[in-house]
């Protein structure tokens, strides 16, 4: 679950950049708004579970640097702040893929724009709770 708070804007983006010819405009505005309103509605969980039960998650991805006392691992970690920011962050995000679709509805280039918006929102995500 945590991870899909990452991994949604990213295949959004995807979808809307490898395919927006294909869906359009209206279509490349429905999957990256939707992708990220799933992942709004997934930080508000994940902010109740952090917040309320004080839980937090960490996820160990790879270690970084190992020696013989010390070993520094990339992961992420979902404490109260994080997911503070990343309901912030998300909900944000969530009105201006809302304005932005309707904005430049007639613009021809909108599933590109929308890919990118997309994925600025996916580094913002990942630069909120990476540690």
């Amino acid at each position: 679950m945590y991870l899909l708070i990452l991994g949604l804007p990213l295949c959004s983006a995807f979808v809307a950049g490898m395919a927006g010819r294909w869906i359009g405009g209206r279509g490349a505005g429905y999957i990256t708004t939707s992708g990220i309103a799933c992942t709004f509605f997934i930080s508000l969980f994940c902010f109740y579970e952090v917040a309320f039960h004080q839980s937090p998650c960490l996820i160990k991805l790879t270690p970084w640097i190992t020696t013989e006392s010390t070993t520094i691992s990339w992961g992420f970690l979902f404490d109260t702040l994080t997911c503070v920011m990343l309901i912030v962050v998300t909900s944000i995000s969530t009105l201006v893929h809302l304005y932005s679709t309707e904005y430049m509805a007639e613009d021809p280039h909108l599933p590109r724009f929308m890919a990118y918006l997309s994925f600025f929102t996916f580094f913002y995500v990942n630069v909120s709770n990476s540690r």
